[in-house]
């Protein structure tokens, strides 16, 4: 029983030691640029290790400033992917739980179909799983999660997303946001992104091309071989229409 006991304490302190590391990191960011996410390391060692002589040109990433990369981005992202973001104090949680229900239904369809396709020999499709995360929660488990789906991750999820929204303000976590977030196969951040697609610097993008990044950052990898499907160019054609109502930190 002593030995349950110590065992307990032991997790209790170790998961204690790794909240106080995730604060400590999250209060250095209010001045300190971070140089590089959890998700950008490890997609950095999928790189590496593919055994390519022209590996570091796969990868690009250049830290801007908040005033250098254009307005219309960040209408065009926030538009995209949290209409709420300067309102909410870092998970939606009616999102949340939306979320959970689409996905709980998508689960039981992919079952039957699992079930049908057994019968006649062939693969089944998994189901189309959907997040409901803010552009906090995003930013969290970019930067300090690994990518795996688990309640206890999503619960993590949620804790860091709160810090990041009591420790910084919505510009400062926008700024990250954008600098880190993925835009394909090793494009990191706004200005690489407007660089590979667009051939200028983030803070000139227009209304048209600010959409169509906005439209990748579920799936940019997917939408990077796609860069003129019809669902980008329909898709970029809403958000154009709601950036005006985007509000920026």
């Amino acid at each position: 029983m002593r030995a349950l006991f110590r065992w307990v304490l032991c997790l209790l302190a170790a998961g204690l030691a790794l909240e106080l590391f995730f604060i400590a990191r999250i209060a250095a960011m209010t001045v300190i640029d971070p140089q590089s996410t959890t998700f950008q390391r490890s997609e950095a060692w999928q790189i590496a290790t593919r055994g390519r002589a022209n590996a570091e040109r796969d990868w690009r990433q250049r830290w801007v400033p908040y005033d250098q990369i254009s307005d219309t981005l960040k209408r065009a992202v926030i538009a995209s992917e949290d209409g709420e973001f300067i309102y909410h104090q870092g998970v939606e949680w009616e999102a949340v739980e939306k979320a959970r229900q689409r996905n709980a239904k998508a689960e039981e369809i992919a079952a039957r179909r699992a079930a049908r396709a057994a019968a006649s020999g062939k693969p089944a499709r998994p189901p189309r799983l959907r997040g409901g995360s803010t552009i906090t929660q995003q930013l969290a488990k970019n930067l300090l999660l690994s990518g795996e789906r688990t309640l206890l991750r999503k619960g993590q999820e949620l804790v860091l997303a709160t810090m990041l929204e009591v420790l910084l303000d919505k510009r400062r976590i926008l700024e990250i946001y954008l600098n880190s977030v993925e835009w394909g196969e090793g494009i990191f951040g706004a200005e690489a992104a407007a660089q590979h697609y667009f051939k200028k610097p983030a803070a000139r993008l227009n209304s048209s091309e600010a959409a169509r990044l906005a439209v990748m950052l579920p799936s940019p990898k997917f939408f990077e071989r796609r860069p003129t499907s019809p669902y980008i160019i329909g898709r970029a054609a809403t958000i154009v229409a709601r950036m005006p109502s985007a509000e920026l930190p």
